[in-house]
């Protein structure tokens, strides 16, 4: 079945880094486009960044332009999302998903803190 598993959440300073990974199985990973989303306490779940299946092609919610790169090395049948100069408000929990035939899977998630 399919399977979503986020990690590399943690406590990091404002103005710090962290990488997240979501190792996928059981779907044919080249064939989906593949999204992190984030939820913070008390906010609706919002998409952060998207990696097309085809083309390379990437989509960044404004709030994170700039400062998230996500990719996906479809050898590993992994995406990654690259958190640089991190802000208290990205504070979240980080999810992973996938829409396969009109259904949506996630992932358990990965929190994230920045906080000094």
């Amino acid at each position: 079945q399919v399977q979503l598993v986020e990690s590399g959440g943690g406590l990091v300073q404002p103005g710090g880094s962290l990488i997240l990974s979501c190792a996928t199985s059981g779907f044919t990973f080249w064939l989906r486009v593949m999204n992190w989303y984030r939820q913070a306490p008390g906010k609706e779940r919002e998409l952060v960044a998207s990696a097309s299946n085809i083309g390379g092609s990437t989509d960044y919610a404004d709030s994170v332009k700039g400062r998230f790169t996500i990719s996906r090395d479809s050898h590993k049948s992994m995406v990654y999302l690259q958190m640089n100069s991190l802000e208290p408000e990205d504070t979240a929990m980080y999810y992973c998903n996938t829409r396969i035939y009109d259904t949506d899977y996630w992932g358990k998630g990965t929190l994230v803190t920045v906080s000094s």
